[in-house]
């Protein structure tokens, strides 16, 4: 059994305009501690959330010694949306520094803050699959295969999808609009890398689910 997978319109996203009004009136103050305490109070701030569209496409071939029967084919359509965005708690009072009407700011990296591949989004496309032929069968075991392999590949290609360029936009964006409207001339904005952030899981597939039948 072997699935593959491909990517269609990686992405589109919606702000997430949840901000920091809490900055106004350090800012005046230019009292860098309290703006860093302010802001490490809305942590694991979500700037920016993107939905994955997935094509899962996999086979199952039925053998007879070193003689090939069939091959039952299996394709659904599926969607992964993950929000990214940074962990404002790792803000330190160094990384913000004033003077006058500039102000610098360094932001932590960028991180998926939450990553969530409902089973709901999952539609076969009766067209194309044929996961009933003679002798061989696409089950519920072995599509549950194909969707955990699909997962894994879009995981591990998240850092290729322009997500932290994106997500670095806006959230410059929208701290240009508060610092400017308090009076700010210049504002300078930075990341301290261009990585982007996934926690670990464990998502290890069985490999007898992967030997040709």
């Amino acid at each position: 059994m072997k699935a593959q997978s491909s990517f269609t319109n990686y992405f589109y996203y919606a702000p997430v305009l949840l901000i920091l009004a809490v900055l106004v009136s350090s800012c005046k103050n230019n009292d860098r501690a309290l703006i860093v305490g302010k802001i490490q109070n809305a942590s694991d701030l979500a700037t920016t959330e993107f939905v994955i569209d997935k094509i899962v496409f996999g086979t199952k071939t039925k053998r007879l010694a070193f003689f090939k029967i069939n091959e039952a084919s299996f394709m659904a359509y599926s969607q992964a949306k993950v929000k990214a965005g940074i962990d404002l708690s790792k803000i330190r009072e160094s990384d913000i520094r004033i003077d006058g009407d500039k102000i610098h700011l360094m932001l932590p990296s960028i991180e998926v803050i939450n990553f969530s591949y409902p089973p709901a989004s999952f539609v076969e496309d009766s067209l194309i699959s044929n996961p009933r032929i003679f002798l061989n069968k696409i089950n519920i075991r072995d599509q549950e295969e194909f969707f955990r392999l699909a997962e894994l590949d879009i995981r591990e290609n998240l850092q290729y999808m322009g997500i932290v360029k994106t997500t670095q936009n806006h959230t410059r964006q929208l701290f240009n609009v508060l610092l400017g409207s308090l009076g700010y001339k210049e504002i300078y904005i930075n990341f301290e890398n261009d990585d982007l952030i996934i926690s670990k899981v464990n998502l290890l597939v069985n490999p007898e689910n992967l030997v040709e039948q």
